[in-house]
Formats: structure tokens, sequence, C-alpha cells
């Protein structure tokens, strides 16, 4: 793969705000805290099929039973790494929902109220 292909060469628009935030202002703070660390995990598993697709040979089967215990055992790892720190994404995401809740109004890219 040419790596130049993958420089951008335009400038990028800034993230959009999520637009229907009520339902997130009714979630309770461990169901808050559940969400944040579920879609961490389904990072964190993403990113290991992903690395999983570079290294090769692991010495799994090849078969469908082998790939299924590697799923499992990728999934169950995503959850742990989410449950205990992880890479901080759960946690910023946690932190974004409740600072909303509490501001009323989320802050921009440049501190400008959306």
């Amino acid at each position: 793969m040419d790596s130049a292909k993958l420089i951008l060469h335009t400038s990028v628009s800034p993230p959009t705000p999520l637009e229907n935030t009520s339902q997130i202002q009714n979630t309770s703070d461990e169901g808050k805290k559940q969400a944040a660390e579920g879609f961490e995990s389904i990072f964190v598993n993403k990113l290991l099929e992903e690395m999983k697709n570079t290294v090769g040979d692991w010495g799994f089967e090849k078969e469908e039973a082998g790939e299924q215990v590697q799923g499992i055992f990728s999934l169950y790892l995503s959850e742990y790494v989410a449950k205990n720190g992880g890479l901080g994404l759960g946690k910023n995401i946690y932190q974004y929902l409740t600072k909303s809740d509490t501001t009323g109004a989320t802050q921009g890219v440049q501190g400008k109220n959306i």
C-alpha cells in the first residue's frame, strides 16, 4: 500500500454535536458508565481484530471452532480492558455525557457553545 495516499491534503471539518441528547440526559450515571465502557469494549475488540489480521498465523486452528475460540477470547479481553481503565476513551465519553447534563450545552471544538 502506498502511504502517500493516506495523507490528508484538505482541512478536516470539526465534529458535529449530538442533536438529540434528551435520552442521554435521562439516563442514570451507571447507565452512562456502562454505555461508555461498552463502546470502548467494542472499539478495543475491533482494534484486536485488525491487529490479528496484521500478524498472520497465531497457531490457532484454521477451522471454524478455532476462529470462534479466538473471537470469544478477543471479546472477553476487550471487555476486561475496558472495565479496568482501558485506553481512557470510555472515561472521556462518560465525562462528556455527564458534563453535557450539568452545562445544558456542549462545548464545541473551539470553545463555542453549540
